[in-house]
């Protein structure tokens, strides 16, 4: 007998719904906790396939759950391509000089006592003018590691103070697309969903910024710290040209961000500029511009931290990367198409008894939608869409449930490895671990206004503060239709 398709299968048990969760989560313990071994790729590949397996006892049919991978896949295939192009900017922006100019004037002008504050502050600017965290990090960021570099300051220190500003602007930037996507969710005004983030996003972002002024102040320049800075400046002044030409790649990804042109072409833009000025400024012909872009920028300078901070980028460098990321989305899919994530939220709300419990759910089930699936839009789409009638219910703005799959969407999404966010990061500003050195990995704490908004929007929820009562209008927008999962799926397409 011919086996029904994924749309005319029940829910499963949560018992069931579990047991590819529970497994591949210990999976992934024991690789990288027992083994020291930070390769969760394998992991999640039989994760995929238990769910399969799962799916296959409930009804589904392969293509079903093929299916399901694969949609996920193509809703995030703007990330893994953005990713990759990143690379190949990475590259050429350093051949051309655009990273070692920011880098060397980012030593002339900024005091190591104020510089994770700054850099925070510079990249929530940025971020929050062109609305995209990821070019804010690819470029800004990546600067900033090696102004960092050079002062002494542990990367994961200046990891976590790029990702906590980059992340913020990226939340509350109108021209984000994650920010419309939990508005467009929620079916709220994109606008009064961005106000409604301030209550958090302020305390956050103020908290951080004092941790960062705090841990700047006790930075001490010695002797060695002085005469790195002086070996740096004059390995950048020697190998490259530090006038304006370089900038103009920098200075044009910028204005096509800002006029909302897509990343990709964008990036793409930039990368040509970067090359072209590699080409023009130091003779570099074209097969060497393309194997830069492939397998990254080499240089000799004499000074080996200087060298192994610019000999970095390329496609190659992405491969670790962007191959995680289509593990992590593909066991995500399965999920979703096997309906055990809903089933698991099905049981939360079930469990849920009022406003506190409910808006606490709301941020907790982003935070472990983002884990579990490795897609910001999905942690987005799916608690959005399930959570919205249970506000109606009760009488409360659908605005709460917008600010909180932000949090525990938007900004946990840099804070998970294996998510796009949190891959991209770790492979973009070089977080790499080996050896069972996970200190790569101390930017995820550090990051604090990334977590902390969640944190203080929990708080908010048990005691009521800003917490807003539905207007009437909203109301009466109970007893009306609303956007089903189709819908809510096409517009997370469309924003992605």
């Amino acid at each position: 007998m011919k086996q029904s398709s994924s749309a005319n299968n029940a829910i499963p048990s949560l018992g069931v719904a579990l047991i590819p969760i529970v497994l591949t989560i210990g999976l992934l313990g024991i690789q990288i906790f027992y083994y020291d071994d930070f390769t969760p790729h394998i992991a999640l590949a039989i994760g995929f396939a238990i769910t399969a397996l799962v799916g296959w006892s409930q009804g589904y049919r392969w293509k079903d759950i093929e299916s399901g991978a694969f949609h996920v896949l193509h809703v995030a295939m703007p990330s893994i391509a953005t990713l990759i192009v990143v690379g190949m900017l990475v590259s050429t922006w350093i051949a051309s000089g655009t990273v070692p100019l920011l880098i060397y004037y980012g030593l002339e002008l900024i005091d190591p006592a104020w510089f994770l504050a700054a850099s925070m502050l510079l990249c929530s600017v940025v971020s929050l003018s062109i609305g995209t965290s990821w070019t804010t990090v690819g470029t800004v960021g990546l600067a900033l590691i090696g102004i960092g570099a050079a002062f002494g300051i542990p990367v994961y220190w200046t990891a976590g103070a790029v990702v906590s500003g980059a992340f913020f602007g990226d939340k509350i930037s109108p021209l984000s697309d994650t920010t419309n996507l939990a508005a467009a969710v929620t079916e709220s005004n994109v606008f009064d969903h961005i106000r409604n983030m301030m209550p958090t996003t302020i305390p956050a972002m103020i908290i951080a910024f004092i941790i960062y002024l705090f841990v700047g102040g006790q930075t001490t320049t010695d002797a060695s710290q002085l005469e790195q800075i002086a070996l740096f400046k004059e390995g950048l002044n020697t190998h490259f040209d530090l006038g304006f030409l370089p900038l103009i790649p920098l200075l044009v990804v910028m204005a096509l961000a800002f006029f909302k042109i897509s990343p990709i072409p964008a990036l793409f833009i930039g990368f040509i500029l970067g090359a072209v000025v590699a080409v023009f400024n130091y003779g570099y012909n074209l097969n060497e511009v393309l194997t830069f872009a492939h397998s990254g920028f080499k240089i000799s300078t004499g000074t080996a931290s200087l060298d192994s901070l610019l000999n970095r980028g390329g496609v190659s460098s992405m491969t670790w990367v962007v191959t995680l990321m289509m593990f992590a989305l593909a066991f995500g899919g399965a999920l979703e198409r096997t309906r055990c994530l809903e089933a698991v939220v099905r049981a939360i709300l079930s469990m849920t008894k009022g406003f506190r419990g409910l808006q606490t759910s709301a941020i907790l089930t982003s935070v472990a939608t983002n884990a579990v699936s490795g897609d910001v839009y999905l942690s987005i789409a799916l608690p959005g869409r399930m959570y919205g009638p249970e506000y109606d219910k009760l009488g409360y703005s659908r605005l709460n449930l917008s600010r909180a799959i932000e949090e525990g969407g938007t900004l946990v999404s840099p804070l998970i490895p294996w998510n796009a966010g949190g891959a991209f990061v770790m492979g973009t500003l070089g977080l790499t671990v080996t050896s069972g050195d996970y200190s790569a990995l101390l930017y995820i704490p550090l990051a604090f206004a990334c977590w902390l908004s969640p944190v203080i929007g929990i708080f908010y929820a048990q005691t009521g503060w800003f917490s807003r009562r539905a207007e009437v209008s909203e109301s009466a927008m109970e007893s009306g239709p609303r956007s089903e999962g189709v819908g809510v799926e096409q517009k997370a397409e469309g924003v992605a």
